[in-house]
């Protein structure tokens, strides 16, 4: 990406071509009350040990292509495949009758930490309590064996509900950054009927 000068204040014009989105970080010291919700037999959670690159992308795509989930489809498959075949990094798919409708993935690879990497369900499941089901499983497995710290990030592409969603499960916002990227739509790693919601400005204008 090419380096441009962000402006602490005020507004600073983007190029065409580029899309940019405020994450907002957020931590859990200690594990917080699990979050109500009905018991629900119909959903399972699997690991994927050495998930496949091809699966993973495609799970990515199934449930965060409408919020431009990319990172995953523009990394060269060698660091996808060394990233996901990591004995730290671990991949969990949440099922519903046998299908695949979310992701929860936690990465150990520092001490003491564990950030939740990837966490989303698919459109079917939004609003039914599976995110909820979801996370109160994530955080159980996240916080296991002496664990100090979780944490997160999510981004103004994401779903509208997402921080709030966040803050009901316990976590607590630190830290607010701008993340300026090439919009992926103009790539074809996703549609351009994507991120409905984030405006697609060509250059050139066309």
């Amino acid at each position: 990406m090419d380096t441009m000068e962000i402006s602490l204040d005020g507004y600073t014009d983007l190029p065409p071509g580029k899309i940019a989105n405020v994450v907002t970080y957020l931590e859990m010291t200690a594990p917080a009350p699990a979050m109500p919700g009905p018991e629900r037999p119909d959903l399972a959670l699997r690991r994927v040990a050495d998930p496949d690159v091809a699966w993973f992308r495609a799970l990515i795509r199934k449930v965060g292509e409408e919020w431009l989930w990319f990172s995953p489809l523009v990394m060269p498959e060698r660091q996808l495949r060394a990233i996901l075949s990591d004995p730290l990094m671990e991949t969990h798919v949440l099922e519903r009758g046998g299908a695949e409708v979310g992701i929860t993935q936690l990465d150990r690879r520092v001490p003491g930490a564990v950030e939740i990497a990837f966490f989303g369900v698919a459109g079917s499941e939004i609003g039914t309590g599976a995110a909820r089901w979801l996370m109160n499983r994530t955080l159980g497995m996240a916080f296991a064996s002496g664990i100090r710290r979780v944490w997160v990030h999510t981004c103004t592409f994401d779903h509208p509900s997402a921080v709030p969603f966040y803050l009901r499960a316990g976590f607590v916002p630190y830290k607010l950054a701008i993340e300026v990227t090439d919009d992926p739509r103009l790539a074809g790693a996703v549609p351009e009927t994507a991120g409905r919601h984030v405006a697609l400005i060509r250059p050139g204008g066309g």
